[in-house]
């Protein structure tokens, strides 16, 4: 059975930073296509980050220079480091993981506000 449980998710002002973490079970991060998701109320869901499972990334132009996707094979977790948080990053966020299917982890809120 596959399960993406993400984490780190909070309330931060902005100019913050926050780290979230996708712990994967039921599937390898490092042969899957790994993926941040975001989700704002009243808006569609959008990527944010990506990672191919050779280690390509690939970035929103929104949160280019500020978001960093990696992930550690040997803990089987996938990371979103969020630098220079802005009001408009507050969202669900979701960590998705793509081979022989699409999984989806439950989400975790991201708030940004003074």
């Amino acid at each position: 059975q596959v399960q993406l449980v993400e984490s780190g998710g909070g309330l931060v002002q902005p100019g913050g930073s926050l780290r979230l973490s996708c712990a994967a079970s039921g599937i390898s991060v490092s042969i899957n296509h790994m993926a941040w998701y975001r989700q704002a109320p009243g808006k569609q869901r959008e990527s944010v980050a990506s990672m191919s499972s050779r280690g390509f990334t690939n970035y929103a132009e929104s949160v280019k220079g500020r978001f960093t996707i990696s992930r550690d094979n040997a803990k089987n977790t996938v990371y979103l480091q969020m630098n220079s948080l802005k009001p408009e990053d507050t969202a669900v966020y979701y960590c998705k993981g793509s081979l022989t299917g699409d999984y989806w982890g439950q989400g975790t809120q991201v708030t940004v506000s003074s």
